[in-house]
């Protein structure tokens, strides 16, 4: 069972105080988190660190998972693709399965808490079907930035009964939108095994697992086989990268319950990596084992993020707490996380070329990459990890209900 006592020596003790002191306001309040998949993607490992740290700190805290069909998770795909700028067709039977869903689970589901705390569109209608006693606050970690005009109008007579909207990033503020919005970065555990400092003999047993030769070096993505992450960009960037330093390029990708593209985006990006893949140049790795992840995000010369929308990315996160040197697209909350040429490198989405001659820079220069692996490395500690996460829940928390009160 994770405690915050556990932090000591990661994170100052005057920060630890300062949690157990924000929590007092909340003693006796029953809070529930409630979203759509328990494993597979940031949110789950996001709740699965912050619920227990919010009962240890005195909190009674639940998770709940809404219970949706394939049809229902092929809907809000659309819904998530389109709130980060995609098209949609929004038929009335869309609609409707998407409120039935959230209305039935709402009858064996029931809130009897201080605060309900909803995360992303699958189950944003919940609030439709139940009678408002509490505080509800919707916790979006999708790019908002240029979500579309037809899906945004319709979720929106949701939002209104909201008494807070959490983003990730200043840019997804909607001026528009009368209710009241908060920044709130995601963050990583560090004690978890995604996470922890692994001996370098446990790294080469896990490499070594997976069948990733150790003779040249690695670039790696870590992330869902998704549009947004743009897995086929990233095989362009690998073959100029290629052409100077040889090289071996990795995605390591896990697949989600809630995520029914999964599949297909690998299978068209498999066929597009066919000729390097025969040849051992890239590699496809099922990150399903924490502890393989970690090893991966350790053992790679450079992570790569392609991403041409992004909520906030906890993979970025994750390699740059490991010292690995990252490649980013300058998009979503990917900006806040790096400084640019000082804790790795930002790019607009679709530089490929400038996105190789970085990559080749890191490649070429092992001491700046390492110089720039410790900046990276302490801008987590001071502000994305799971204790500043916990801290900035406690505030919101403790505003939303005295405010009504």
């Amino acid at each position: 069972m994770l405690s915050l006592e556990e932090f000591r020596g990661i994170v100052p003790d005057k920060t630890l105080a300062e949690i157990y002191a924000r929590a007092r306001g909340l003693y006796g309040k029953h809070i529930v988190h409630v979203n759509s998949t328990y494993m597979g993607g940031g949110v789950a490992e996001i709740l699965y660190s912050l619920v227990m740290l919010m009962n240890d700190v005195g909190i009674d805290t639940g998770w709940r998972i809404l219970h949706g069909t394939p049809d229902f998770f092929e809907i809000t795909k659309s819904f998530h693709n389109a709130l980060q700028g995609a098209n949609i067709n929004l038929t009335e039977q869309k609609k409707e399965l998407y409120l039935q869903v959230n209305g039935n689970y709402s009858r064996f589901t029931h809130f009897d808490h201080d605060c309900v705390i909803v995360h992303d569109p699958q189950p944003l209608a919940l609030i439709r079907s139940y009678r408002k006693r509490q505080p509800w606050i919707w916790r979006c970690h999708i790019d908002l930035t240029e979500p579309n005009p037809q899906l945004w109008d319709f979720l929106t007579g949701f939002l209104l009964k909201y008494d807070q909207i959490v983003v990730s990033s200043e840019k997804y503020y909607k001026d528009e939108l009368p209710i009241d919005q908060r920044l709130i970065c995601p963050a990583i555990n560090p004690l978890n095994h995604k996470n922890i400092d692994l001996p370098e003999k446990t790294v080469m047993e896990y490499i070594k697992k997976a069948g990733i030769p150790t003779d040249k070096p690695i670039i790696t993505q870590v992330s869902r086989l998704d549009p947004w992450k743009d897995p086929e960009g990233v095989i362009e960037v690998f073959k100029l990268v290629k052409e100077k330093v040889d090289c071996r390029l990795v995605f390591c990708y896990n697949l989600a319950g809630d995520d029914p593209e999964g599949v297909q985006m690998y299978n068209r990006t498999f066929r597009k990596a066919k000729k390097y893949v025969d040849k051992g140049d890239i590699m496809f790795v099922v990150g399903n084992n924490d502890f393989l992840v970690n090893a991966i995000q350790k053992f790679s010369n450079v992570i790569i993020q392609k991403s041409t929308k992004e909520g906030f990315c906890l993979s970025v996160t994750e390699a740059l707490w490991k010292e690995t040197p990252v490649v980013a697209s300058n998009v979503g909350g990917i900006p806040v996380q790096i400084d640019d040429g000082e804790s790795g490198y930002l790019l607009p989405p679709y530089d490929i070329e400038g996105f190789a001659e970085r990559i080749i820079h890191i490649l070429k220069n092992p001491n700046e990459a390492e110089a720039m692996g410790k900046k990276a490395k302490e801008k987590v500690r001071n502000e994305f990890l799971i204790t500043r996460l916990l801290s900035d829940y406690l505030d919101m928390l403790n505003a939303v209900i005295n405010r009504n009160n």
